[in-house]
């Protein structure tokens, strides 16, 4: 017999402190066992049914003894529910000897990471050895389709079992957990890529994966590709062959001999499309680019899997330059900081791969919030914000309690050559209350946490000179191609394109401190090429380190890239801007700090069709719950609908339904990034449109919608907003090169940088260069 309930509305009738582990308290061979059934492999956002089995030690489990069933916090399976047995993820428990059970679904309910709970509590009765409680996750027997497994791998999926079965609320871990392998699924995609900028004759690498529904690098490829060149390029071959077993494929030593721009189209043997390349630029450039993801976390803080498969994946699936462990530090030990700089030192390779040591200082967001910690060698002292979860307290002396503290510690110790980035997670940096530009050197302005442009206006208030990166801050262990999956993260995983000479540690780090570089929302088409400069009539003072904070060496020159700090003594600048991208571009919004200076489109009013695109975007607030609910549809009236087309739906649970020829309706859900649909009518003009989502709803005639952005704002702390636009019916433009003259204003910085919006739904953001009298 069981009792059960859940906590959605904020009830907690039994005791909800989470309880830790007295180390040693009983013996764990005499807690009992778990078995669960079937074993082996199962494909990642399946359903699948399965019983686990608790036998009862030497203690049995006394009348209020419990266990609890947990997970880890990044897991997006479906939650256990004791409601409706024809519905998914139905669960039910049963004690072999009658006691009655009582049962609890809590997301908190233990210790991090393993904080997703199933709690079973005897409430009459008590257990003795051999006696069992069994689980059933995802019964059918009433039609249900099963437990929903998470939507990502994982070698080692756990339902880990923890015992209190004296009573004493001291939860202990079987010796032996019970666990599954999650493997990803058949492609439903294929990937490719190239570098996006290289210099003439520079070799480089062709890659090429398939990815599953959810975007998991799948082993099960095979068949022969046709490669296509546009643009001559020397070692490519007409084909390749994909074999089951590996998850990507590589095309090494390729070369482009003369400056140019190349791409590589992949076909099936019958002719079809399946994947396009990024363009490649080749030029003669000192500075060329190299693409990272150095924000994540593995399964020894709070992510998924092992450190070393974190950084293997970046590498070999994920196709990134570089990649930085950021670790929660108050889980990270002593023994495991010297085990990930260890496991750095192994992976970094010059001109391969660069593996940065760092961690992320994970202060309360009232002391500073998270900050990402870089360093240029292996050995340097971790300085943690406590050591909420590290049980061994012997380094406690060196901790700093606020980010103010870890900046002060840094400079009083001499560490000028740490690096730090203030960023948005669960926590969001408060640069208001702490910021050290000598350290500090960008802010994070995209992750799968969403988007937060807002954090780089904070710094532009302030008066710092930052610059922009974005990157994952995944916990799915897929570091470089972190999609969001079916739990709240909003958004795919970003990246960061650096400007430097070479692949090195060294040299990232010399373009991380003088901000040359530009951040993009990643995905499929996330490498995109751009290149941002400022030129001047007169001579201009270009600094790397701010001259703001100390003595900076200036040097002379009449042209500034993305990053630099310019003293302009006259005169106006000519911005520069070339975007190459595999997606069409469908604008570049120019700043000056917080004003919009100019949107520039590839196509005029006189391109514009009879494609309608419906855009919401927005966050809650600047804290942890910060999604924004836009569920809702449009219907028109006087005319139909072709063809509808979603934009920016990563969550497969979340779709965009075409309901008649006249009506859509969506599920949809912001973190500060946009998410909308494109509408193909069947007269461009005809007719009106009635749009209804939880914060805005209007009507309005189609002919209204036209070349500029029709705004329905529903903002609150931060922007919300949905708005509309029309679009060609077809737009070619993956290519944009403008000048435009920027007026600098006396008197105050001109932070001068560009937002690029793919049709697709990708977004970059360059680092602004800072132009002042």
């Amino acid at each position: 017999m069981t009792e059960h309930f859940s906590d959605a509305a904020g009830a907690r009738p039994w005791n909800a402190v989470d309880s830790g582990v007295i180390r040693h308290a009983i013996d764990p061979s005499l807690l009992g066992h778990a078995e669960i059934s079937p074993k082996g492999e199962f494909e990642a956002g399946s359903y699948a049914s399965f019983t686990l089995v608790y036998t009862a030690g030497k203690f049995g489990v006394d009348d209020s003894g419990s266990l609890r069933i947990v997970f880890r916090f990044a897991s997006d399976q479906g939650n256990p529910q004791f409601d409706d047995p024809s519905g998914a993820n139905y669960c039910t428990v049963e004690a072999s000897n009658g006691a009655v059970l009582q049962l609890r679904w809590d997301p908190k309910g233990n210790v991090r990471p393993w904080d997703r709970t199933l709690w079973i509590k005897v409430v009459k009765g008590f257990l003795q050895e051999g006696d069992t409680i069994t689980i059933r996750f995802g019964v059918t027997d009433h039609g249900g389709p099963g437990m929903r497994l998470q939507t990502f791998c994982e070698e080692t999926f756990e339902f880990r079992v923890l015992v209190d079965p004296i009573a004493t609320f001291n939860f202990q871990p079987l010796p032996v957990q019970p666990a599954i392998a999650i493997v990803p699924g058949k492609p439903e995609r294929f990937v490719a890529a190239l570098p996006t900028l290289k210099r003439p004759g520079e070799p480089f690498d062709l890659k090429l994966k398939g990815e599953d529904g959810w975007g998991n690098p799948s082993d099960t490829c095979s068949g022969r590709f046709l490669l296509e060149a546009d643009g001559a390029i020397d070692g490519l071959p007409d084909s390749v062959e994909m074999k089951p077993g590996a998850f990507s494929l590589t095309v090494p030593g390729l070369t482009v001999s003369a400056p140019g721009k190349v791409s590589v189209a992949v076909r099936s043997e019958e002719g079809a499309l399946v994947a396009r390349t990024n363009p490649l630029i080749v030029e003669d450039r000192e500075l060329v680019h190299f693409w990272a993801d150095m924000h994540g976390q593995s399964e020894e803080t709070i992510g998924t899997g092992s450190a070393t498969e974190y950084f293997a994946f970046a590498r070999d699936r994920a196709w990134v330059d570089a990649c930085g462990h950021q670790g929660n530090d108050f889980q990270i030990s002593d023994e495991f900081w010297a085990e990930l700089n260890r496991i750095t030192a192994e992976f970094d390779a010059d001109g391969r791969f660069v593996a940065m040591p760092g961690y992320e200082w994970s202060g309360n967001t009232s002391l500073g919030g998270d900050r990402n910690v870089y360093f240029p060698t292996e050995g340097r002292t971790i300085r943690r914000s406590s050591h909420a979860l590290i049980e061994d307290k012997t380094t406690a002396d060196t901790d700093c309690f606020t980010a103010k503290d870890l900046f002060a510690a840094f400079s009083d110790e001499g560490e000028s050559d740490v690096v730090c980035y203030a960023h948005c997670g669960g926590r969001y940096a408060d640069i208001g209350f702490a910021h050290d530009g000598r350290f500090e050197k960008s802010v994070e302005v995209h992750s799968s946490w969403g988007s937060f442009e807002w954090l780089l206006h904070d710094a532009f208030k302030l008066g710092y000179r930052v610059g922009v990166v974005c990157n994952s801050d995944g916990h799915k262990g897929r570091p470089g191609a972190s999609y969001p999956g079916a739990g709240k993260f909003g958004a795919i995983g970003g990246l960061t394109c650096f400007n430097a000479s070479e692949l090195s540690r060294p040299a990232l780090l010399d373009c991380m401190r003088k901000r040359h570089h530009y951040g993009t929302t990643g995905g499929p088409n996330g490498r995109i090429a751009i290149d941002l400069s400022a030129h001047f009539e007169s001579q201009a003072e270009i600094y790397h380190d701010d001259p703001a904070l100390g003595p900076s060496q200036a040097l002379s020159g009449t042209s500034a890239m993305m990053g630099d700090i310019v003293k302009l003594p006259q005169g106006d600048a000519e911005l520069a801007v070339t975007v190459d991208a595999a997606s069409p571009i469908e604008r570049i919004d120019v700043f000056n700090g917080l004003a919009l200076v100019e949107t520039i489109r590839p196509f005029g009013e006189d391109d514009l069709g009879a494609r309608i695109r419906l855009h919401w975007e927005g966050a809650e607030y600047r804290g942890r719950f910060r999604e924004v609910i836009w569920d809702g549809g449009a219907e028109l009236t006087g005319n139909t609908i072709a063809h509808a087309t979603p934009i920016n739906f990563f969550n497969r649970d979340k779709t965009l339904d075409q309901v008649g020829d006249d009506r859509v309706a969506w599920k949809a859900l912001t973190t500060g990034n946009f998410g909308g649909a494109d509408l193909r009518l069947s007269d461009p003009q005809a007719g009106s449109i009635s749009v209804s989502t939880p914060l805005v709803s209007f009507d309005m005639p189609i002919a209204e919608i036209g070349y500029e952005d029709v705004v329905h704002d529903a903002s609150g702390e931060l922007p919300r907003f949905f708005k509309l636009f029309r679009l060609p019916d077809d737009n070619p433009h993956l290519s944009m090169s403008v000048r435009r003259r920027v007026s600098i204003d006396a008197g105050k910085d001109n932070p001068i940088y560009v937002r690029v919006t793919l049709e697709d739904g990708t977004r970059a953001w360059t680092s602004p260069i800072y132009i002042f009298r």
